[in-house]
């Protein structure tokens, strides 16, 4: 199999691999636990890629998608809520490991890569990606490549504020970051449990508010209209800074139909002199796009 590509998901809980050929055919997938240990990590991922090469014959380029992300002036990770990662040369000790050059990038820059290259977001030259699951990440492909900024951290808006908030919305929920009020905290599986238990007093996760709101519960039907309100502001916002070709949504809440239906219009009473024409696609993938993304880390050369 030439042009073979291996990527890789790390999670909190899960490592994912996975094998594509030249056309992006899924070849061979594989999973094991993480191993909440550096030094264990790093093992298991160099591992999971020679398992692999050594069953199917290959030899393979390796991307992986990681929490937080790799700091280029240092080399060092940061901002992972996988902790043990933080402050190690991650890319580096899995390139040794691998006696080979290894990619890493954000898990919301992967989907990005992912749904340009031959996903929801493929023939789009500026792909802006969220994902709304447990918490809110974005990330951000131009021309099927990563762009990650100079510090590492462009599409992070799930750390940006809540755009013009109401007074009820002030100062917003605490954030894990230090912080109050970040969309995360609003736009969120998290913060849409969070927000149906502060109006209701009744204590929901996000998963049993979207359950009811498929069963039409009032209730939940005005938690999700809330969430698609706080969504559209922050995306009016990532508009008027990058202006994307197309938003593509990944994660647990992005399986909402209604999403699709209502972010449109609302993005447009947002947006800096109406008429925004920017589509919301939900991402073709879905829970695979990331690991996918992570072997498209090395994309083809005529891509």
């Amino acid at each position: 199999m030439q042009n073979a590509r291996i990527g890789i998901d790390l999670g909190g809980t899960k490592i994912e691999a996975l094998v594509l050929d030249e056309h992006g055919e899924e070849r061979n997938r594989l999973r094991i636990s993480t191993p909440r240990e550096y030094t264990a990590t790093v093992e298991a991922i160099r591992d999971l890629v020679l398992g692999l090469e050594s069953q199917m014959g290959i030899s393979a380029t390796v991307g992986v998608g990681m929490p937080g992300t790799i700091v280029r002036r240092t080399g060092l990770v940061k901002n992972a809520n996988s902790t043990w990662l933080i402050g190690k040369p991650f890319e580096q000790d899995l390139s040794t490991a691998l006696k080979r050059e290894v990619r890493c990038a954000n898990d919301a820059n992967c989907l990005a890569v992912s749904e340009a290259t031959d996903g929801a977001g493929a023939g789009f030259a500026t792909v802006f990606a969220v994902i709304i699951g447990t918490g809110c990440g974005g990330g951000i492909a131009l021309n099927g490549r990563v762009h990650e900024g100079r510090n590492g951290i462009a599409g992070e808006w799930g750390h940006n504020g809540l755009p013009w908030p109401s007074l009820d919305e002030v100062p917003g929920p605490p954030c894990y970051c230090g912080k109050s009020g970040c969309m995360e905290t609003w736009v969120s599986g998290t913060g849409l449990g969070n927000d149906f238990t502060r109006v209701t007093g009744v204590a929901k996760t996000g998963a049993e508010v979207g359950q009811m709101a498929e069963a039409n519960d009032p209730d939940a039907l005005a938690a999700f209209s809330r969430l698609e309100d706080r969504l559209a502001r922050g995306l009016s916002n990532v508009i008027h800074t990058l202006d994307p070709d197309v938003i593509v949504l990944g994660g647990g809440l992005s399986k909402a139909k209604r999403l699709y239906q209502n972010l449109p219009g609302l993005i447009t009473k947002y947006g800096f002199g109406g008429d925004v024409e920017t589509p919301v696609i939900q991402a073709k993938h879905g829970d695979s796009s990331g690991v996918r993304g992570a072997a498209w880390l090395w994309p083809l050369k005529n891509r």
